[in-house]
């Protein structure tokens, strides 16, 4: 009994360590990775995409909050399908 207890205390003693190791290897990393980088952001920063202003009916539209018509007409008609559908199969119940 005394050797399995020996085994878990040194089974708990080599997990701690690991993990211990792990995360200081870890926190090290992203240690020195901030630090780099912010260097190297400060030394080539990033380019700014240029911004295109694209006059379509269909942004505007979506800009504005209206819905299309025709997709209107497609949700009423999958959603009429659909209770058509159930309710046949509820009747059959």
């Amino acid at each position: 009994m005394n050797s399995m207890a020996e085994q878990f205390l040194e089974a708990g003693t080599l997990m701690v360590t690991g993990m211990v190791v792990v995360f200081a290897f870890l926190s090290l990393l992203i240690l020195f990775i901030t630090t780099v980088l912010a260097k190297l952001a400060v030394k080539f920063p990033d380019t700014i995409a240029p911004s295109t202003n694209r006059s379509n009916k269909k942004h505007n539209k979506a800009a504005s909050g209206e819905i299309s018509p025709a997709i209107v007409a497609a949700i009423s008609g999958s959603i009429n399908r659909y209770r058509q559908k159930h309710s046949q199969q509820n009747s059959k119940k």
